[in-house]
């Protein structure tokens, strides 16, 4: 049986995860029709606050952002904190 911070944990990585990704897909349709932008702080956010698997996913299924550097380090080092984090979590919980 899971416990409470388990459960916790895995539904803000999953929700996260998915949120993350839909912004980086968003960005990519909005920037393939010239139109108004999601905000860098906001894709780079979203990825740091656990959702960084959904935004590598996201650079690499919408080939977005994998140009800019900052993205190229920053995303991966998110994702493999919040599964490092996750992972944790179940050991120690």
């Amino acid at each position: 049986m899971m416990t409470v911070p388990e459960i916790a944990v895995t539904v803000v990585f999953a929700t996260m995860t998915v949120v993350t990704f839909a912004l980086f897909a968003t960005d990519k349709y909005l920037a393939k029709r010239k139109r108004r932008r999601i905000p860098e702080s906001t894709l780079l956010g979203a990825s740091f606050f656990m959702g960084g698997v959904g935004g590598l996913l996201g650079m690499a299924l919408c080939r977005h952002k994998t140009k800019h550097a900052k993205f190229c380090v920053l995303v991966p080092l998110f994702a493999a904190t919040a599964v490092a984090v996750t992972i944790l979590t179940f050991v120690f919980a």
